[in-house]
């Protein structure tokens, strides 16, 4: 029997999206099998969708994110940080974890830094290839910089003794997705399309992949099966496009089981978000990723480059993600099947199923006190 009474206490700090959220879910979960306590502290507005979160208690607090928009709003949101802070600091106070764990956004500033300022050890966790804002200012608190890929870039030079790569945890759901052996596309079978545009960017993949299969010749439209995520207000004309084109479609704005659904695609196309790179290389699937323009950081656009440089995905930016260009590329797959089936297996090479369990390691290693240098934690 776990003795939970002195079981080491984890705080995660995640908030904003689902890309927060999942990795957060993922080592909860990790070090719950390992007897630890975790706790999950979260700002307001992503709490509400945090009801299934497997913490054992769920600490809220506002945050906000600083924008250019105007000084005024950007003033606003220091405020609400800065609140923030004095909510977290008085929950990590009560609370005394043995580390607190923030996975990038600025909903996990306010803790971060009220775990610091009480000095409890902090780890930051990456799960882009390149450093985020929020992370970029609390790596100078960081006992550990936990990556999701190799070769993060923005790291600054003092803090690079401190970089761990670990992978980026994914949930138990993909891990069981990983199970679903590939299925081998033959001359004349139907070809299973996943579109998900994630939290930020389904619209384009509404306006943008019906028209491109709509320019295919019949017989590979026959041979099409789709499964798209389309917002609520796009849903019925992405649907009643299908249905004219005679084309086998499942629409809506949300999957529940959606690492099942790409386990069972041939083909996915979508956003290059962390998570979705990362459930993309442990599942082994091909895929072609539209990196989300206007980004500061131009972070999906580096996330996209791993499993391009693997040989897993072709990546396009937006503006040239056209009809025209999807269907041309649709007809290449449709063309040369066995191009699946290499683009899956080439997509593991870059996946990490146990990121959980190593970052679930150092994370009680840090707990326990232990110093990890680059070497020890490489």
């Amino acid at each position: 029997m776990v003795d939970t009474q002195n079981a080491p206490l984890v705080i995660v700090a995640a908030g904003g999206t689902g890309g927060h959220l999942f990795p957060a879910e993922a080592l909860t979960v990790a070090l719950k099998a390992r007897g630890a306590r975790v706790e999950l502290a979260t700002d307001t507005r992503a709490a509400k969708f945090a009801g299934s979160f497997p913490a054992d208690a769920i600490i809220e607090f506002p945050a906000a994110t600083p924008s250019g928009r105007s000084p005024l709003t950007a003033l606003k949101a220091v405020v609400t940080l800065a609140r923030g802070f004095l909510a977290a600091r008085g929950a990590i106070r009560a609370r005394r974890p043995a580390v607190v764990v923030g996975f990038g956004g600025y909903p996990t500033v306010p803790p971060l830094l009220a775990a610091a300022s009480l000095r409890v050890p902090v780890i930051v966790h990456e799960q882009n290839a390149v450093l985020g804002r929020a992370n970029l200012m609390l790596s100078r608190f960081a006992t550990l910089i936990a990556t999701g890929f190799p070769g993060v870039g923005k790291v600054p030079e003092g803090a690079r003794g401190r970089v761990a790569h670990v992978g980026n945890p994914v949930r138990p759901a993909v891990r069981e997705a990983a199970a679903v052996p590939f299925r081998p596309l033959d001359a004349a079978g139907t070809l299973s399309l996943v579109v998900t545009g994630g939290s930020q960017g389904a619209r384009v993949m509404s306006d943008i992949v019906p028209p491109a299969v709509e320019q295919l010749p019949e017989n590979l439209r026959r041979r099409l099966s789709i499964v798209q995520q389309a917002r609520a207000e796009d849903v019925e004309r992405v649907r009643e496009t299908y249905a004219r084109l005679g084309v086998a479609a499942e629409i809506a704005p949300f999957f529940t089981d959606l690492p099942r659904r790409m386990a069972e695609a041939h083909l996915v196309i979508g956003r290059a978000g962390a998570s979705t790179v990362a459930e993309l290389a442990v599942i082994g699937r091909a895929s072609i990723l539209v990196p989300l323009p206007g980004s500061l950081d131009q972070d999906q656009a580096a996330n996209a480059a791993v499993l391009v440089h693997a040989g897993a995905a072709s990546a396009v930016a937006q503006k040239d993600f056209t009809p025209d260009w999807l269907a041309r590329e649709l007809a290449a797959r449709f063309d040369d099947p066995a191009s699946l089936q290499r683009a899956a297996e080439a997509a593991r090479t870059a996946g990490y199923p146990d990121a959980a369990e190593r970052l679930a390691d150092r994370v009680l290693r840090v707990a326990r006190g232990e110093k990890i240098t680059e070497t020890a934690a490489g």
